[in-house]
């Protein structure tokens, strides 16, 4: 980490971040997005107008205020502005209906909510009305953000210690858990990520997932300690994407898994021509990364791969760093920043820092969640190298029992990744009177792909070495593989349900 990042680092809260880095380079970009640009300078005026505006219609320090908002320039604006009030805020991720937003806007009280009116064909203002949620107003554009003079405003939050976020979990099997997380907790978790990844001013990054997720923070932050731009994506796709990203020169980009295998089939389709010409690193977390996934990239793409570990509750627990040895960067998922602890217990990684979160707007939820010490329980297994490296095997639920036999969904993952006729693969286990669990692989094939067998499945593992009695028993052709909308991760629990009763 540079001089000025380190001295930056050191801020209190987040608006304060916004305050030294407008005062260094108030002219320099941080946020693109088609035609539009809004300057480190920009953002702090601008947030602090908006902060006015809001301060006027009600919104004092410590007001929950709920946003469900897609990923644009007025979307981080309003965040900031909330920030600098010190109000608490609730992010939403856009997809989500009835069920999810009526559920947080019950557990966390909200007095207000901003949403973006009609938004890809679904109105959300409606949604909001029929949930009962209190004092609705729609930010669809600038003009549409609240207004007024920053001389009407409180002073700003003077540390970074209270609970002034809360994030939710997917929710996939129950209902979504809110996460309470403190200026502190975010910037630590945006520190460590900007340290790891070893950027720079000159360096130009991307938004492809959703504000509203815990990364929105997370790389915000890592813009603020360096003073580099991000390019905002409302809506990702490939191809209709890659203008955007060659147009700003994006040299840093990815996401997740799914956002690597994307980019890498599109650079297949020009072998010879690099798809970004400016690119030269891939960085992202949230989902398992196959070893082969890597060298698929480093090679074909010609540019770095870094993987890192992290969730809603603790934003950036480990990262690769692109001077890390390849075998570490394709097997591992990094190290811990300085002040990440992590201790495994009986296979399951346990963690202790400043980026974890508070707990739970659920106290009970709160008390489950932490160990005797103090350590978060993550429900993930791994194993630390030598190194120090983070080794993830799998989640505890991802463990099959069968006859008795614990076997790694993960395992039998990464060697299918490397099978040529495998786009993407999810092992899970199934119900079985005989067995106990049965394992079944879930497979979606890349275009033009003859249609695997189950023989040739089991064949290709046994020449790789996988033990008999983790073969997989069933075998799934799907044409894609259900995955969320933020991250893109494999929503395993729908394959158990979908084929649970089925035989092979």
């Amino acid at each position: 980490m540079d001089d000025t990042a380190h001295t930056l680092s050191s801020a209190r809260t987040l608006w304060d971040l916004v305050v030294r880095r407008a005062g260094l380079t108030p002219d320099r970009p941080v946020f693109l997005q088609g035609e539009r640009s809004l300057t480190f300078g920009g953002l702090r005026a601008r947030a602090e107008r908006v902060a006015a505006g809001l301060y006027g219609r009600g919104v004092r320090p410590g007001t929950v205020v709920a946003w469900q908002l897609p990923t644009r320039v007025e979307t981080a604006v309003l965040s900031f502005a909330l920030a600098r009030l010190g109000a608490v805020q609730t992010p939403v991720i856009p997809f989500y209906r009835d069920r999810e937003v009526g559920f947080a806007l019950r557990k966390s009280r909200a007095e207000f909510f901003a949403v973006p009116g009609v938004l890809r064909g679904f109105d959300h203002t409606e949604m909001a009305r029929r949930l009962g949620a209190k004092n609705v107003f729609e930010v669809y554009e600038d003009e549409s953000l609240p207004d007024g003079d920053p001389a009407v405003l409180p002073p700003p939050p003077a540390e970074g210690t209270s609970v002034r976020w809360i994030y939710w979990t997917s929710g996939t099997t129950s209902d979504p858990k809110g996460v309470l997380h403190t200026d502190r907790s975010l910037l630590a978790g945006g520190s460590c990520l900007a340290h790891a990844l070893r950027l720079s001013a000159h360096d130009v990054g991307s938004m492809a997932f959703p504000y509203a997720h815990i990364a929105g923070p997370d790389y915000t932050v890592m813009l603020l300690l360096y003073g580099f731009p991000a390019v905002l994506f409302e809506q990702f796709a490939l191809p209709d994407a890659l203008a955007e990203y060659r147009r700003h020169g994006v040299t840093v980009a990815g996401g997740s898994t799914a956002f690597y295998s994307m980019f890498l089939a599109e650079q297949r389709k020009r072998p010879n021509e690099k798809v970004i010409p400016t690119l030269r690193l891939l960085a992202g977390g949230g989902a398992p990364k196959p070893p082969e996934l890597y060298h698929s990239v480093v090679h074909e793409m010609g540019v770095q791969l870094t993987h890192g570990y992290g969730m809603t509750e603790v934003p950036m627990i480990t990262m690769g760093a692109p001077d890390d040895t390849a075998e570490n960067l394709a097997t591992t998922e990094g190290r811990p920043p300085e002040g990440m602890e992590i201790r495994i217990v009986d296979g399951e990684v346990r963690l202790k820092g400043e980026a974890v979160c508070q707990g739970y707007l659920d106290p009970a939820q709160t008390a489950e969640a932490f160990d005797d010490d103090g350590f978060l329980r993550t429900g993930d297994l791994g194993h630390l190298t030598g190194s120090g490296h983070l080794v993830l095997t799998g989640r505890l639920k991802d463990v099959i029992i069968r006859k008795g036999e614990n076997i790694s969904a993960k395992e039998i993952e990464d060697l299918l990744h490397a099978h040529p006729a495998v786009g993407d693969v999810a092992v899970v286990g199934l119900p079985d009177a005989e067995r106990g669990e049965r394992v079944c692989a879930v497979v979606e094939q890349p275009a033009g792909a003859a249609r695997l067998t189950l023989e040739a499945v089991t064949s290709y593992l046994r020449e790789a070495g996988l033990s008999v009695h983790k073969l997989p028993e069933q075998l799934e052709v799907v044409d894609a593989l259900p995955r969320n909308e933020t991250l893109r991760k494999v929503l395993k629990y729908r394959l158990r349900e979908r084929y649970s009763g089925t035989v092979k």
